[in-house]
């Protein structure tokens, strides 16, 4: 039974973004116990760190599971590895596909391998926007709107690109 609901971000920056999320959000519907219930626009993003790198393209998707969160967890982690994500140890360096469990249900977890709410998202304009397009009555976890969260955020030249994700292409 997929009783549990989470939210995913999708993050690329290198060898066809674009292709690489659609691509992961495949294999993540295709994926033992997740079904994916919806998925934002694509976006263009300024790297968070060094900015001596492609601009990123990211999306947030909706998800069913009734994995745990760090099954979850490895599940995404594997499919990062599949599109030949490499951990460098650089932070916020370019990547193929960056896979993050930003929302639990309501869980807060920190523990070593997983921290959720996702740290700093609230600040991420590249994840909060995408997250507004498919549940805008969010209630995060500190009592406010996922709305006012995004009142006070700089959306620092985020672009909404022109093409949502056919779900049709990705359920195949």
């Amino acid at each position: 039974m997929l009783l549990d609901i989470a939210y995913i971000g999708l993050g690329s920056n290198l060898k066809n973004p674009s292709q690489q999320i659609k691509d992961a959000l495949r294999e993540l519907h295709q994926s033992s116990n997740i079904c994916v219930q919806a998925c934002s626009h694509l976006y263009k993003s300024k790297p968070l760190g060094p900015q001596n790198q492609p601009l990123y393209t990211n999306a947030v998707c909706k998800l069913n599971t009734s994995l745990s969160p760090i099954e979850l967890l490895d599940v995404l982690q594997s499919i990062e590895t599949n599109h030949k994500r490499e951990r460098n140890g650089e932070k916020w360096g370019p990547r193929t596909l960056d896979l993050d469990i930003l929302l639990f249900n309501q869980e807060r977890i920190n523990c070593e391998r997983l921290k959720v709410p996702h740290i700093g998202m609230q600040h991420r304009e590249f994840v909060l926007v995408p997250l507004f397009e498919i549940a805008p009555d969010l209630v995060m976890h500190d009592g406010r709107s996922l709305a006012a969260w995004i009142n006070d955020c700089d959306l620092n030249g985020l672009k909404r690109l022109n093409n949502k994700i056919d779900f049709a292409s990705i359920a195949a």
